[in-house]
């Protein structure tokens, strides 16, 4: 482990972390567990692109009808399910070839959900590299919601008063993730112009968001049209966030300078969400985020077989290994928020990052 004398690591020491990584990943390759699943992703892309299509055929079939809220949120379960779909194309999840995986996350982000996958892309790649540390994780930078004390301690006024009650005030919040995951992507699109394919990225954007307006108030008046959009990006927001919420809010928060070997950093700073069939698909296998974390490109079907080779080396190795229920993690993560909001402790209190301080 890191010396915490000097943050570095001995040689001898960060050979064992290596060879122990190696040694899983020997065990998870024999297993077959990162060979592709075809079948499976393009069951899931063919399915769900009919549905998608069903839905807005069924807009025009309802015409001006509140029943169209159901539509409304019926689209906004499918278009989270493309993203969870784009997600695992990002990762190199559903080919071998890159070049289809990434122009697969670009398509299925873009024209299904209004994503940039560029953005995103960037993003989540430096949030894999160092999941809960400070000055490296985009996910714990300020935001609308503070996920540290130093943060919550530089806020005044309103800003402060809502931070006091971030935690109960965070699943609300997430009903306006949708509309807040289409403006930041549409947004670094115009003002990065190092993004490859920036500008296809912006037409198949733009064409989707003109396409979704113009059937909605061709159909329906203005203010049925703006509830059907509130009530499908709301619904959106709130699975979409709902499902990456668990995974790492609530677990040690890392200092910006402390070094941890890969396998440490990724199963202690992760939490896995048990449950069967329906949180896997609901949760698009982010659940398993350990696996994931472990091995971000191992399809989303062998993460649930791959779990007890991961849990049982952890043991081994003596490597805290975090499970639990849906319900609990909510509850943990509203107290961590609600914790943050009022920081009256120190934010490193964590006995696992004390020792590596």
């Amino acid at each position: 482990m890191p010396d915490p004398h000097d943050g570095r690591e001995s040689g001898s020491v960060r050979v064992r972390q290596v060879s122990a990584y190696a040694e899983l990943s020997r065990e998870i390759r024999d297993a077959g567990l990162l060979r592709r699943r075809h079948g499976y992703y393009w069951s899931w892309i063919i399915g769900l692109t009919l549905a998608f299509f069903a839905c807005w055929t069924a807009v025009p079939i309802l015409g001006n009808s509140w029943w169209q809220l159901a539509v409304a949120a019926v689209t906004g379960v499918v278009v989270t399910q493309f993203g969870f779909l784009g997600h695992d194309a990002a990762h190199r999840q559903i080919f071998a070839s890159s070049a289809w995986n990434e122009w697969t996350a670009r398509v299925l982000s873009g024209a299904f959900a209004g994503l940039s996958y560029g953005w995103w892309s960037h993003k989540h790649n430096r949030h894999h590299s160092g999941p809960n540390q400070v000055n490296r994780d985009p996910d714990i930078a300020p935001g609308p919601v503070a996920m540290t004390p130093a943060v919550a301690l530089s806020r005044t006024g309103a800003a402060a008063w809502v931070t006091r009650r971030q935690g109960y005030l965070f699943f609300p919040l997430l009903l306006l993730e949708g509309a807040n995951l289409h403006v930041s992507g549409i947004r670094t699109l115009l003002a990065d112009r190092t993004l490859p394919h920036r500008r296809l990225e912006l037409s198949i954007i733009l064409t989707r968001f003109a396409l979704y307006l113009g059937v909605l108030l061709a159909v329906l008046p203005i203010g049925k049209a703006a509830a059907f959009a509130a009530v499908q990006l709301g619904v959106f927001g709130l699975l979409l966030g709902a499902s990456f919420a668990p995974n790492h809010k609530g677990m040690p928060i890392v200092p910006a300078d402390t070094r941890i070997d890969f396998l440490q950093r990724q199963v202690l700073m992760s939490r896995n969400v048990h449950g069967g069939p329906v949180t896997d698909v609901a949760m698009g296998g982010l659940n398993y985020q350990i696996e994931h974390h472990l091995f971000p490109n191992m399809p989303r079907p062998n993460l649930r077989r791959a779990q007890p080779l991961v849990r049982e080396f952890c043991h081994r190795k003596q490597v805290t290994y975090t499970e639990t229920s849906l319900i609990s993690s909510y509850g943990i993560v509203i107290r961590y928020l609600n914790s943050v909001g009022r920081p009256d402790r120190d934010p490193f209190s964590c006995p696992m990052v004390r020792q590596y301080r």
